[in-house]
């Protein structure tokens, strides 16, 4: 595989995205949008080239390094490239959907003044997610972890003068900086274990490692492993927004909606997911590691998404949606179906980035009103974002057929079939997120689309339905997101497609397990119309349709009933308030006793303003000394003589 080919792939979104913001004038807006466009269109179809070559050619993976940066006692810090088929399905995914939202982009951003800006930051998060993905050492794999955080920060606070977005895009920041603490212990636990930062020495040294004990407090052994990987997954909590550090991405959604498309739905957050499947070789030697993964996965799958029931802002439910999906992503990891993570993430990117551009698409034709108790009918006036947004809920509900029903519903049977601690809290926890995913996905396409027309005089006045600029990555979307499952399910999970790139003990194969009553996609889809999960989200849409379209009365009625639980949704578990008034305020006194006693009364009250009062008042008592007379001089010098014979004389 050419190097020069790979090195491609990231550095062209790169130049992009430097051309665009830092020659954005020269070049103007259409310069800017084609520079971007063309960059990510060409990465996507050498990412397509690399994939054809692993795939038809079986050109071997390519693990190595493109460029030398420094050695520090013996640990080697580079530049360098894995490229396999986890990694080559990655990089096509990213550069996929990066594409759609870049097109996107012209029609959403046209009336924007920073839209030169916001072109050069969309292209430089794609190569940052790039570098991520195709490292092969933890140092590329940290530059681009915290590379995609900072691009994140920009892109959530890019309208910085309203002081939603601001605090949105600190909160992402400091959260992820929690993540990211134990992300940076995992890789030094790596690098104290086996002296290097390559993926090749650590995976190597895992079974060496699991059997290590670290010694935290006296008299209590943990092992060395299984210390590492939950350090590594903290990271992943943070980046891929699991229970308790799930808190920034809904406020995320203050940034433009092909933010929330490209970042918060298809790649960054799906960056704790990649990684941990880049990491099963050592994940796989701790099975206490895997089921701590495991629950915080389940909880976050079936508690996030009873958020999305209670909310009425279009693009706030599908966030809600992203984080219980990543939920059911993770929880297949815990039970070592890491092939069905991967396999989950890539039909859900598609489905979930088709469904935030078609909830921008209503809020720009609505003039950017994102209430959907606001909405409604306008399956009539926007008849493509209604057909593209109705395949996306059915392929995020797990409708029989479509992309998302391959990918969740063998996920769910994977968990089923696993006998790890915490499995069968999991296997609840995922079943019954099933009905809530139908739920909350059929509310918000029956107030959005369907039943009497609510707009206000304002709506209705300035409505207008986009146009193809924004329409053409809602069917580029929904074309994967109805066959893509149908057409790779087979070869990703029971063809040995990840190969190398996955690796899973005997004893842990869930995977292979559901793959021995595999017998085809369709068998498998019909499969899925027996009772089980099909027939859950099916109740899921009956109960949203009784409630929105048939009895809408009924949800006042059940708020009034549900009391305290209501109040427990619609305050997210009280998370925000518990970190605003706990934990905000814990550090904010800790930050007043060590300002007031550390700097005001430590170092510039005693050193600084101490010393110089010292100096001052020493000053003071010498002034007194120097009167001017000579009288006064010759006195002290007779003293001073006088003092030094009688030292002299009984001194010695």
């Amino acid at each position: 595989m050419n190097p020069h080919l790979l090195l491609a792939i990231p550095v062209l979104p790169l130049l992009a995205a430097l051309l665009a913001g830092l020659a954005g004038k020269a070049i103007g807006r259409a310069g800017a949008a084609a520079v971007t466009i063309g960059a990510v269109a060409a990465s996507c179809v050498l990412s397509c080239v690399v994939l054809e070559q692993l795939l038809v050619e079986h050109v071997p993976a390519f693990d190595g390094t493109v460029y030398g940066w420094l050695v520090s006692d013996g640990v080697r810090m580079q530049v360098g490239f894995l490229v396999d088929h986890l990694s080559a399905l990655m990089m096509v995914v990213v550069t996929f959907v990066s594409l759609c939202v870049h097109v996107y982009t012209i029609g959403y951003m046209h009336d924007d003044p920073g839209f030169q800006r916001f072109f050069s930051y969309i292209s430089l998060f794609t190569f940052s997610m790039l570098m991520l993905v195709m490292s092969n050492n933890f140092m590329q794999l940290f530059f681009g972890w915290e590379a995609v955080g900072v691009v994140s920060y920009l892109l959530i606070g890019f309208w910085y003068t309203r002081p939603s977005a601001v605090f949105a895009n600190l909160k992402a920041f400091l959260v992820n900086r929690v993540g990211d603490f134990g992300f940076v212990l995992g890789i030094a636990g790596v690098l104290y274990y086996t002296g290097s930062l390559d993926y090749r020495d650590a995976f190597a040294a895992a079974p060496d490692i699991a059997a290590k004990s670290m010694t935290l407090f006296q008299g209590h052994g943990w092992s060395a492993l299984t210390l590492i990987c939950i350090c590594l997954f903290i990271g992943a909590m943070g980046k891929s927004a699991q229970m308790p550090l799930h808190v920034w991405l809904p406020d995320s959604m203050e940034g433009p909606t092909p933010i929330s498309a490209l970042i918060h739905a298809a790649t960054m957050v799906t960056a704790g997911i990649f990684m941990v499947a880049r990491m099963s070789p050592l994940f796989e030697y701790s099975d206490a590691a895997l089921s701590f993964v495991l629950v915080i996965g389940a909880t976050t799958a079936l508690f996030m998404g009873f958020l999305g029931i209670v909310n009425d802002d279009i693009k706030r439910v599908i966030a809600y949606s992203t984080l219980s999906q990543l939920g059911y992503m993770t929880v297949a990891l815990g039970v070592s179906g890491y092939s069905v993570a991967i396999f989950h993430l890539m039909t859900h990117a598609f489905f979930k980035a088709l469904l935030f551009l078609a909830a921008g698409a209503v809020i720009i034709a609505m003039h950017h009103e994102q209430d959907m108790r606001k909405m409604g009918g306008l399956r009539r006036r926007m008849p493509v974002t209604y057909w593209t947004s109705m395949i996306g809920a059915l392929a995020l509900i797990g409708t029989p057929f479509f992309s998302g029903f391959y990918s969740k519903d063998a996920l769910i049977e994977a968990v089923h079939a696993s006998t790890r601690y915490g499995a069968g809290y999991a296997y609840l926890c995922v079943l019954a997120g099933v009905f809530v995913t139908a739920l909350y996905t059929f509310r918000m396409m029956f107030l959005t689309f369907h039943g009497e027309e609510r707009l206000d005089h304002h709506a209705q006045e300035h409505f207008h339905d986009v146009g193809w600029d924004m329409k053409a990555p809602l069917v580029a979307l929904a074309i994967p997101s109805l066959i893509i499952g149908y057409l790779t399910v087979q070869p990703i999970l029971f063809g040995g497609y990840f190969g190398e790139a996955i690796k899973v003990l005997q004893a842990h194969d869930v995977v292979g397990e559901i793959g021995r009553e595999f017998h085809g996609p369709a068998a498998f889809a019909l499969h899925g119309l027996l009772p089980g999960p099909a027939w859950l989200a099916a109740l899921g849409v009956y109960t949203a349709w009784l409630f929105v379209l048939k009895h809408p009365e009924w949800g006042a009625d059940v708020r009034r009933r549900a009391g305290w639980f209501y109040r427990l949704l619609v305050n997210k578990y009280y998370f925000d308030w518990f970190n605003e008034n706990v934990l905000a305020r814990i550090g904010r006194g800790l930050g007043i006793v060590l300002w007031r006693g550390g700097d005001q009364a430590l170092i510039d009250g005693a050193v600084v303003n101490g010393s110089a009062r010292m100096v001052g008042w020493l000053a003071g008592v010498t002034r007194r000394l120097q009167s001017g007379f000579l009288y006064s001089y010759a006195f002290w010098m007779i003293i001073g003589l006088a003092a030094l014979l009688g030292w002299f004389l009984y001194g010695i």
